[in-house]
C-alpha cells in the first residue's frame, strides 16, 4: 500500500469522523427542541386545564349559592306560613274567648236579675209563712172549742185512727202480695219442673230410623255411589243400613232399624268423608274396623252400668246386651237409663222392706235386657230376656224377675213381682215418656212460623228434622241486603224462642223470575 492510499484512508477516516460529530450534534439539538416543544405543549395544556377547573370551580359555587339561597327561601316561606298559621289560629282563639266572655257576662247579668227576683220571693214566702203560723195558731184555738179536745188529745186521737188505718191496709198489702207470691211461686215451680222435665225427656224422633250424615259438596254423592253405584252397594252391603241419596243437598239419609247397625254405618261414612279414599275394599276395612270400636263403646256402656247398678259378677254376654241398651228408646226414654232408674227404684223398695237388695237391683238392671235383640229373636222382650238370663248362668229368682215384670209368668219373689211396680213408676214419672212425634211436629211448625212473621217471606220449609229452614222471598219486597238482615234477625229469633238439639241451617233464596209467552 503507497502513503497516497494511506493518505487517502486517513482522510476518509477523518471525514467519516467528523459526519459522525456532525451527525450526533444535529441529533442532540433536534431532540433538545423536541423536549421544549413537548414541555411548551404541557405547560399549555395544564393552563387550559387549570383555567377549566377554576371555571368549574366558579360555577360549581355560583349553583351551590343559588340553591342555598333558594333552600333559605324556602325555609323562611315555611316558618312565613306557619307563622301565620299560628297567628290566625291565636285571632281565632280571641275570638272564642271574646264570645264566650260575652256569653258569661250576659248570663252573670240574668243571674244577677234571677238573684234579686229569688231574694224578692224569698221575702214574700217569709212574710206568708208568718202570716200562715198566724192562722194556723187561730185555727187550732177554733178546733179545740169547737171539739172539746186540746191539740195534743186531737193528736193522738188522729194518730191512733191513722194507726188503725196503716194496719188494715198493711194486713191488706200482705195478704196481697202473699197471694201474688204464692201465684208467682206456683207457675215457676210449674216452670222449673216443665224445664226439668224437657231437658229429662230427648226427643229422638229422627233418630231412631233415620239419620243424616252431611256431606261437604255435592260432588263428594257421586263417590259415595261409585260407579254403577259399587261403593253405595258395598256399604250397604257392609253395614245393613240404607243409604239413600236423593236431591236434599249436603246430606246423604242413612235408614236402619238396628240402632247399633245405624251407629256403624254413621261412622264409617263420615270417616270415609273425612279420609277422602271411597272404594269397596277401603269401606270393609273402615266398617271393619268402626264396627270393632262401637263393640268397644257398647261392652264400656254395659260394665259402666253394672257397676252403677252394683250388679257385679256379669256374663259378658249380658254386658253386651246392657251396653246395645244405649242405642234403643221407647218413647223417647233411653232404655239403659231406664233400667238403671229401675234398678235403683227396686233396690230402695226392696231395702224399705227388708228383702235381698241386691238381688232386687239385678233383677231392675236386667229386666228390659231382651230389647236389645228384639228384632233379631221372636217373642216379647220379658221372655227373650228370661230366657237369656237362664242361658248365661243368673240365678232362677233374677231370671223369674226378669220374666214376670208385665205378667207373663208368675213372680217366684216379691222382689220379682215388685219390678213391674218400678217399671211402672219410670216410666209414669212425669217427663220421662213423651209423644216425640207431636213435640217433633210442634216444633218444626213453629220453626216454620218463625220464618213467615218477617216482612216478604212467601214460602218456608223445615228441613233435614229440623235441622235446616230453607225460606224463599219475594224478590219486590226485599233486595240482597235485606236478605242478609232477614237471615241473621231469624238466626236470632230461633236461638231466643226455640229449644233444639245441635244448630239449625237458616237458608234465605231470592230469586227473579220474568215469564213472557210468545204467541
Amino acid at each position: 500500500m503507497s502513503l497516497d492510499d494511506i493518505a487517502y484512508l486517513l482522510l476518509i477516516l477523518v471525514s467519516g469522523v467528523s459526519v459522525g460529530a456532525f451527525g450526533f450534534w444535529l441529533f442532540h439539538r433536534a431532540k433538545v427542541g423536541g423536549y421544549q416543544t413537548l414541555a411548551t405543549a404541557m405547560m399549555r395544556k395544564a393552563e387550559s386545564e387549570s383555567d377549566a377547573l377554576r371555571k368549574n370551580a366558579e360555577l360549581t359555587l355560583k349553583q351551590q349559592q343559588v340553591e342555598q339561597q333558594r333552600e333559605l327561601e324556602r325555609v323562611w316561606q315555611s316558618e312565613r306560613r306557619k307563622m301565620q298559621r299560628e297567628e290566625e289560629r291565636l285571632k281565632l282563639r280571641e275570638d272564642k274567648i271574646e264570645t264566650r266572655m260575652n256569653t258569661v257576662e250576659s248570663k252573670l247579668s240574668e243571674i244577677e236579675k234571677r238573684e234579686s227576683l229569688i231574694a224578692l220571693e224569698k221575702v214574700r214566702l217569709e212574710e206568708e209563712r208568718v202570716h200562715v203560723s198566724k192562722f194556723q195558731e187561730q185555727l187550732v184555738v177554733e178546733l179545740e172549742k169547737v171539739s172539746g179536745l186540746s191539740s195534743i188529745e186531737a193528736k193522738e186521737l188522729i194518730i191512733s185512727r191513722l194507726t188503725n188505718e196503716v194496719k188494715t191496709e198493711t194486713a191488706n198489702l200482705i195478704r196481697k202480695s202473699r197471694k201474688e207470691a204464692e201465684e208467682t211461686a206456683e207457675r215457676e215451680a210449674a216452670t222449673i219442673i216443665a224445664t226439668a222435665i224437657n231437658r229429662m225427656a230427648g226427643s229422638c224422633v229422627s233418630e231412631i230410623t233415620v239419620s243424616t250424615v252431611a256431606i261437604p259438596n255435592e260432588e263428594m254423592k257421586g263417590r259415595v255411589i261409585g260407579r254403577e253405584g259399587r261403593n253405595i252397594k258395598a256399604l250397604e252391603r257392609a253395614t245393613g243400613v240404607n243409604f239413600i241419596i236423593d236431591d236434599t243437598p249436603g246430606v246423604v239419609v242413612l235408614s236402619g232399624f238396628d240402632p247399633v247397625r245405624m251407629h256403624v254405618a254413621k261412622l264409617s261414612l263420615s270417616d270415609l268423608l273425612a279420609d277422602g279414599r271411597i272404594h269397596p275394599t277401603r269401606i270393609e276395612e273402615v266398617v271393619e274396623k268402626t264396627t270393632a270400636n262401637v263393640q268397644k263403646q257398647i261392652k264400656i256402656h254395659g260394665e259402666d252400668a253394672a257397676l252403677r247398678a252394683g250388679a257385679m259378677n256379669l256374663h259378658p254376654e249380658l254386658i253386651m246386651l246392657l251396653g246395645k241398651l244405649k242405642f234403643r228408646y221407647s218413647y223417647g226414654q233411653n232404655i239403659l237409663d231406664h233400667s238403671l232408674e229401675v234398678s235403683h227404684l227396686l233396690g230402695m223398695m226392696a231395702a224399705e222392706l227388708g228383702l235381698d237388695e241386691q238381688m232386687a237391683k239385678r233383677i231392675g238392671l236386667l229386666h228390659d235386657v231382651g230389647k236389645a235383640v228384639t228384632h233379631e229373636v221372636e217373642g216379647s222382650h220379658a221372655i227373650i230376656g228370661y230366657n237369656f238370663a237362664v242361658k248365661y248362668g243368673e240365678t232362677k229368682e233374677v231370671a223369674n224377675g226378669i220374666g214376670c215384670h208385665h205378667q207373663e209368668m208368675d213372680p217366684l219373689t216379691i222382689e220379682g213381682s215388685l219390678c213391674s211396680a218400678a217399671d211402672a213408676l219410670s216410666a209414669s214419672r212425669p217427663g220421662a215418656r213423651i209423644e216425640a212425634v207431636e213435640e217433633y211436629i210442634k216444633r218444626l211448625q213453629r220453626l216454620e212460623d218463625l220464618a213467615y212473621e218477617f216482612k216478604g217471606v212467601e214460602k218456608a220449609y223445615a228441613m233435614q228434622a229440623g235441622r235446616e229452614i230453607r225460606i224463599i222471598v219475594t224478590p219486590e219486597l226485599l233486595d240482597d241486603a235485606a236478605t242478609v238482615t232477614l237471615a241473621h234477625d231469624l238466626t236470632k229469633r230461633i236461638e231466643e224462642e226455640l229449644r233444639y238439639p245441635g244448630k239449625i241451617k237458616v237458608t234465605v233464596i231470592r230469586e227473579k223470575r220474568v215469564v213472557e209467552y210468545a204467541l
